[in-house]
């Protein structure tokens, strides 16, 4: 993001103000609006929730007054409104996709149902799109990659999610020409395979969030789609499915890691190095590990107080999701270029493990629920083993056969709904690189 404050400042001093769209106003979507707010030659000019209470709550947070918000429902008044120059609140996310004015659609809802929709109408309509809905790009990140390329738009995950935090990283450390062994994000959510909406639904209200959400880090399963997003953007894969997870402190540039992630054959865990990985306790940092096979940048490495080698670690100790996104949208807008994206084609996959022991004919659920939850394979496994993909499963999804807790679900054990526009492009993504 160098030199972004200026090209910002730019498009100010330019009246070329960038106008977004963006859908949900929960307590990301919230952060966000503010954060932009507060920004030079960016505007959140039209804000789509199921609450509209919620928008309005989102601009006067942003400190945006009364005359200046108005609510419109319609095409044509989003579109009168906007080129007034106001803020727009309104229940319809179709029009996010639809105004006139926008140049770039994010979606924060983090339900893959609607941001399927809402990323293929803006690019058909020929505007860039930010996905921080991660749920919804390890499905079909590929397909919608490629219908933006198509139409001359950007489509690109979002700076801050660790995903994109992490590009960053890996990024650097390629371009300096290290040799990138493993990418990972830390974890602070002490793991709980057993918790759901009910178990956490006091520590959610305490942190003023919703209890699928809070579930869905502490089970795991969004580390193992955040994972699964930085192997599809990278060409690296898991060492094994779900990772190994190990502990580790936080210490200077987290050094520990150097020994953790060395090849079991010398004296480290991994089978196999060009992978992803999480790290319970040096969250909420993203890292890389790399090595160099030149004798004077090693010793260069050593000198800058890197430690000994042959492994070296590059952490960022931070990751500010939703206050980041709005230096993508800008980079998309003004640089024409995505902070994270996948490469053509899977190559890892979110699966879907049993939460407790399933009974046929038993109805389960998806991300943050009571029945399953999510884990990270090689998308050659997942196809070979039938596995389940992690994002299909909703509430219609039906057991075919009991299963036992800690199992992973496939294909003749569950009976996925094929109704949904997430499943029909899946099956067209299927179609383009599983010919």
């Amino acid at each position: 993001m160098l030199n972004m404050d200026l090209k910002l400042l730019k498009r100010e001093e330019q009246g070329k103000i960038i106008k977004t769209g963006i859908v949900g106003a929960g307590q990301m979507g919230r952060g966000m609006v503010t954060q932009m707010a507060l920004m030079k030659g960016i505007m959140p000019a039209i804000v789509a929730d199921i609450k509209i209470e919620n928008v309005i709550n989102a601009f006067h947070y942003a400190g945006i007054q009364d005359d200046k918000i108005v609510v419109a429902n319609t095409l044509e008044d989003a579109n009168k409104y906007m080129e007034m120059g106001k803020y727009v609140a309104t229940e319809n996310a179709d029009l996010i996709s639809q105004v006139n004015l926008v140049e770039c659609a994010i979606d924060v809802t983090g339900v893959p149902e609607i941001g399927v929709k809402i990323a293929i109408d803006s690019i058909n309509n020929g505007k860039h799109v930010v996905m921080m809905d991660v749920e919804t790009d390890v499905v079909i990140g590929p397909y919608l990659k490629r219908l933006a390329d198509s139409k001359g738009v950007i489509y690109t995950g979002s700076a801050g999610d660790e995903p994109g935090a992490v590009m960053e990283l890996y990024s650097f450390a390629k371009a300096m020409g290290m040799d990138v062994k493993v990418m990972g994000k830390g974890k602070n959510n002490k793991l709980d395979y057993d918790c759901n909406p009910d178990t956490v639904l006091e520590e959610a209200n305490r942190r003023i969030m919703s209890p699928r959400m809070l579930c869905a880090f502490k089970d795991g399963t969004k580390t193992m789609v955040e994972m699964t997003a930085m192997s599809n953007a990278t060409g690296l894969i898991p060492d094994i499915i779900g990772g190994h997870g190990p502990k580790a402190s936080p210490d200077e540039r987290c050094k520990e890691l150097n020994q953790i992630f060395r090849l079991k054959s010398e004296g480290g865990i991994l089978n196999k190095h060009g992978v992803v990985e999480y790290v319970n306790g040096i969250a909420p940092g993203v890292f890389v590990t790399v090595s160099t096979n030149n004798e004077e940048i090693a010793y260069q490495m050593q000198y800058h107080s890197m430690g000994p080698g042959p492994l070296w670690t590059l952490y960022r100790p931070y990751h500010l999701c939703n206050l980041e996104t709005p230096l993508t949208v800008a980079k998309a807008v003004i640089d024409r270029e995505p902070t994270i994206v996948p490469i053509d084609g899977p190559v890892s996959e979110c699966i879907t493990v049993a939460k407790k022991d399933l009974k046929a004919g038993e109805n389960i659920d998806g991300i943050g629920g009571y029945t399953t939850y999510g884990s990270i394979a090689t998308a050659e496994d997942t196809r070979k083993n039938n596995y389940v993909l992690y994002g299909l499963v909703n509430k219609n999804a039906k057991m075919l056969k009991d299963v036992k807790k800690g199992e992973l679900l496939t294909h003749d054990t569950v009976q996925i709904d094929t109704s949904t526009q997430l499943y029909k492009v899946r099956k067209e993504q299927d179609a383009i690189y599983y010919k």
